[in-house]
């Protein structure tokens, strides 16, 4: 890791603080890096349009007793890496060969929308437990780095 990853991460955890997720320690954050510019962010909350969690006064999610991990679909929240690559392409931008800087591991959902944005490289800071996005990244070809300060 660089002092470029450093800023970076730095940078992811601060976006994390936007959440809108209501879940306790579900802040995350991440961001698209191209040639050490800033391309995108992304962080995890509701839709543009829909009510968010905290505006809600619940989580969806800790009201059924889901699961953290599974049922992905039923959550307001879109996650961190999904709304920074939405974000791309809402604004036009191509992440083809750019690095994504996230708090969190990603997802198995997420994993496949980075392998197919053409993401090449992706850090994060802390693991989730999904070892299938691994599998999946590493078939894929796509650098995984775990961040060590």
């Amino acid at each position: 890791m660089d002092k470029w990853d450093k800023r970076f991460m730095e940078m992811a955890e601060f976006v994390s603080g936007w959440t809108s997720c209501a879940r306790e320690g579900r802040a995350i954050g991440a961001l698209i890096v191209k040639d050490k510019r800033i391309m995108t962010t992304g962080y995890n909350g509701a839709p543009a349009g829909i009510r968010t969690c905290r505006d809600k006064g619940y989580c969806m999610r800790d009201k059924l007793g889901i699961k953290s991990g599974t049922c992905a679909e039923k959550c307001y929240a879109v996650h961190a890496e999904q709304n920074a690559i939405c974000q791309a392409a809402k604004l036009g931008i191509s992440v083809e060969g750019a690095t994504l800087y996230c708090t969190h591991q990603p997802c198995t959902i997420c994993t496949r929308l980075i392998i197919n944005s053409g993401i090449k490289r992706v850090v994060y800071k802390y693991p989730y437990p999904d070892d299938f996005s691994m599998e999946l990244f590493e078939e894929a070809g796509i650098a995984v780095e775990k961040y060590e300060e």
